[in-house]
């Protein structure tokens, strides 16, 4: 009884079921908040958090500095 591999026209099927239950209006808040979920899921897995990565930022040095010649 195995059913193979999805396909295109199953993937399609159910993005249009996914379209009629939530409506045109709601899926990209719910796109929005799975990616926040995932994103949040995955730092946590690695051990990053978010203020490691702003510091990390900060201290680029800026290109514009280097370039100026007295």
């Amino acid at each position: 009884m195995g059913f193979g591999p999805i396909g295109l026209p199953q993937i399609l099927i159910i993005l249009v079921i996914v379209l009629l239950i939530f409506g045109a209006k709601r899926l990209p808040e719910i796109g929005s908040s799975l990616g926040k979920g995932i994103r949040s899921f995955k730092s946590s897995v690695t051990g990053e958090d978010d203020v490691t990565q702003t510091s990390a930022k900060s201290e680029s040095p800026n290109s514009t500095d280097e370039t100026k010649s007295p």
